[in-house]
């Protein structure tokens, strides 16, 4: 019967994979070596750039809902001429432009106000026609060559009854045909292409238009760029990235430039266009560049020589450890097997077979393959009628194969262990570059800045909410409380205090916790400091209208919208940036990227020091930091990269104290020590875990079963005839075993046959002349 597994496919299974793994570690470690310029570098500049592109979208799509907002608010009492309906729907706080009424049948304008609208090759009749909700964007250039964002919102204007003529329509006022209930006007607001917002000493930032021409630039403090010869061409290879990756599905890229003065150019590119294609910047075909001078990296230790001893090593264990296994356990195994075999034979019945019995049993030197086959040879003797029942008694504290299983671990171990925790370490401090720090601060400033400027839409939208609420009666101001909460996912209640405090109107959920008094002025203010959810507010006076002054129906008082969390955990989130929390002026987490409980402490005081460090003087906003720790966000994990910067110096939330802290695990940088490390540590960890794979292997299938072998060898020589042994596997020790039982049957049929033995079997000895007996 053919065997079935045993002990030689665990032995060529260890062979195989750590010669593998020595392969790898020649490979795999020796092909690390450190780039003039990091990846973590390249990464974290087409991170900005998403950062800033980020900025520039939220912006736009803010911008052309503002304008559609104004577009559909109620026409204002004396707004009968275009040129007051068009001073009172131009939005509030605009980048410095104008406007214009246009009559979408004729594209004609009606009203214009500030600098000319830009409408050369506008179809007016086009963006109008029936079946579009909502105008997109689009980018235009003025009379001064200057690029403009025009932005279209339709406007719905009541008609009087009165018929006038047409010209008398277009230029006078706004009545339109007999019978009509209202006419439809067209909205353009263009603006001023603002530059993308980028933090970083030395950093610049510009945003490019489809064809790589640059639109607007903007410039941290620090030292400036100097002049390039790629400076045009750098812009146009990621603006031609840029729009090959809307059909790709990738919206940035990093682009490296050539090295000048002994520093090298990174430029981070990333669409301003939403992955879906849905909002309001999707058919710009804007780009935002930001670059940045950067010195090259400082060449590390060469891992060549280290990858090639390494491997070596471990093909001089993997040779040692499998001559061991063969020369030990494998060849004396196999030779058991076949002794065995031979002796079931030799209690045949033809002579042929029964001179199997002739020959000794070979016996080993080692472990449990030589008691077994001193417990064969007994047997066999016992057949012949040599010997009686001899009990073998092994010396029991002489090891064995398990013992030799357990050495051979742990030789592989010790090459693995110390790869797995030992080599190729490098302090933080010394492989983390320091411009990789200054982007994690950039970052972090980057986040603060988005969560400033989401607080401060918040406040103005809700001011304005608040002009429309004026001298307006209950119902009037539900259905504006319910627009603005439509329009703003992020509040998630809304409600009017009067000025006792009490809630004379509320839409959408309840409020966590209500304002005690009602505040004076606009602002952003924190509701509570414990509890299970931070409650964090926007508030904004009512005017008091003249006329309802003295209505009782008439909402007064302050408007406020509860914020929700959950907003904020989405605006401080970005990949690449690690675990980021926004903090209390006592560094209590409010909102956080990752779980985290109300008002808790952050993870470590590493983090709590460096948030401290913000505050550069009493009573000041202070400036951002970054640093490298010595301990991780969670616990065990290892050093990070941290930076701390204040929300802001000015606008609503400047008073608040609030600060966004940021940290990244270091190893989590495409650097190539930690690279170095990272596959280090995987080769250690792969060589144990094939030697403990593979040994383990080796023990269930061949050191148990052999152990239990062997006493069974043994109690059969010491005269057990009773106990009955089934083989339980196919394979040398199942052979074995089968044998055994054989062998056992056998013993049991002598003794019953009165002592017979299978001397008989063998030739009788001949006698030469002078009685010398030859066989």
């Amino acid at each position: 019967m053919p065997l079935l597994g045993g002990v030689r496919p665990p032995i060529a299974a260890l062979l195989c994979t750590l010669l593998a793994v020595a392969a790898f570690t020649a490979l795999g470690l020796g092909t690390v070596h450190e780039q003039d310029v990091p990846q973590a570098l390249r990464d974290a500049e087409r991170q900005i750039a998403e950062d800033a592109a980020d900025t520039v979208g939220t912006s736009i799509n803010a911008r052309a809902t503002a304008v559609r907002r104004a577009a559909a608010s109620d026409v204002p009492t004396g707004s009968s001429t275009p040129v007051a309906l068009l001073r009172s729907l131009l939005p509030a706080g605009q980048p410095a432009g104008g406007g214009a009424l246009l009559d979408p049948r004729t594209g004609r304008p009606l009203a214009a106000s500030g600098e000319t609208v830009p409408l050369t090759g506008v179809d007016v009749p086009a963006l109008v026609r029936p079946g579009t909700a909502n105008i997109a964007p689009r980018m235009a250039v003025s009379g001064r060559g200057e690029p403009r964002l025009l932005l279209f919102a339709r406007v719905a204007v009541p008609a009087p009854g009165a018929k006038q003529d047409e010209n008398h329509d277009q230029a006078g006022d706004l009545r339109g045909d007999q019978g009509a209930e209202e006419r439809e006007l067209l909205l353009v607001v263009s603006e001023k292409v603002a530059a993308p917002a980028v933090y970083g000493d030395g950093r610049t930032g510009q945003l490019a238009d489809r064809n790589g021409k640059v639109l607007a630039t903007a410039a941290t403090t620090g030292t400036a760029l100097a002049p390039r010869t790629d400076h045009r061409t750098l812009p146009a290879a990621a603006a031609k990235a840029a729009n090959a990756g809307l059909s790709t599905g990738d919206f940035s890229g990093s682009v490296l430039g050539d090295g000048h003065k002994g520093l090298r150019r990174v430029m981070g590119w990333a669409s301003v266009a939403a992955a879906d294609g849905k909002d309001d910047t999707s058919g710009l075909g804007l780009t935002v560049l930001t670059a940045r001078d950067v010195p090259p990296a400082k060449e590390g230790a060469d891992p060549t020589w280290f990858a090639l001893v390494a491997a070596g090593a471990l093909m001089v264990i993997t040779v040692l450890v499998t001559l061991v296994l063969w020369g030990s356990m494998q060849r004396p195994l196999l030779r058991l097997h076949l002794s065995a075999a031979r002796l079931a034979r030799g209690v045949g019945e033809t002579p042929s077979d029964r001179e199997e019995l002739a020959r000794p049993v070979p016996v080993a030197a080692f472990g449990e393959p030589g008691r077994a086959g001193r417990a064969l040879e007994s047997i066999r003797r016992q057949l012949l009628g040599e010997t009686g029942p001899e009990p073998v008694r092994p010396v029991r504290r002489r090891p064995g194969v398990r013992a030799l299983v357990l050495v051979c671990a742990l030789v592989i171990a010790a090459w693995g262990i110390p790869l797995l925790f030992l080599l190729n370490r490098v302090p933080a401090a010394k492989a983390v570059p320091a411009a990789a720090v200054a982007d994690q601060q950039a970052r972090t400033e980057s986040a603060a800045d988005r969560v400033r400027r989401s607080l401060g839409r918040s406040c103005t939208d809700l001011a304005a909410a608040a002009s429309t609420l004026s001298g307006a009666p209950r119902e009037r101001a539900a259905e504006v409380l319910r627009r603005e909460r439509a329009d703003h996912p992020t509040f998630r209640s809304l409600y009017v205090l009067d000025r006792t405090g009490a809630v004379v109107l509320r839409v959408g959920k309840q409020p966590l916790r209500t304002l005690a008094h009602a505040p004076a002025g606009d602002g952003i203010t924190q509701v509570n400091t414990s509890g299970p959810i931070p409650a964090i507010a926007a508030y904004a006076q009512i005017p008091t209208a003249r006329k309802a002054r003295n209505a009782k129906d008439a909402v007064q008082g302050v408007v406020v919208a509860e914020i929700g969390v959950n907003a904020l955990n989405s605006l401080v989130e970005r990949q690449g940036l690690g675990s980021v929390w926004l903090t209390d002026e006592r560094h209590r987490v409010l909102a956080a990227s990752v779980g985290f409980q109300a008002f808790q402490s952050l993870p470590h005081r590493g983090l709590t020091r460096l948030a401290a460090r913000t505050e550069a003087a009493p009573g000041s906003a202070g400036s951002p930091v970054s640093a490298v720790l010595h301990a991780g966000a969670a616990p065990g994990e290892g050093p990070s990269v941290a930076a701390a910067a204040p929300l802001g110096q000015k606008g609503p939330v400047a008073g608040l104290g609030w600060r966004v802290v940021s940290a990244e695990p270091a190893a989590a940088l495409k650097l190539a020590a930690y690279q170095l490390q990272a596959r280090t540590m995987l080769a250690g960890l792969l060589a144990l875990s094939v030697g403990v794979a593979c040994l383990s292997w080796l023990h269930i299938v061949v050191v148990r079963p052999l152990r239990a072998v062997t006493g069974c060898a043994e109690r059969l020589a010491g005269g057990d005839r009773r106990t009955v042994l089934y083989p339980v596997h196919h394979d040398e020790c199942g052979s074995v075993t089968r044998s055994l039982e054989l062998l056992r049957q056998a013993l049991v049929e002598r003794d019953r046959g009165g002592g017979r033995a299978y001397v008989a079997a063998v030739p009788a000895p001949s006698f030469q002349s002078g009685g010398t007996p030859q066989q």
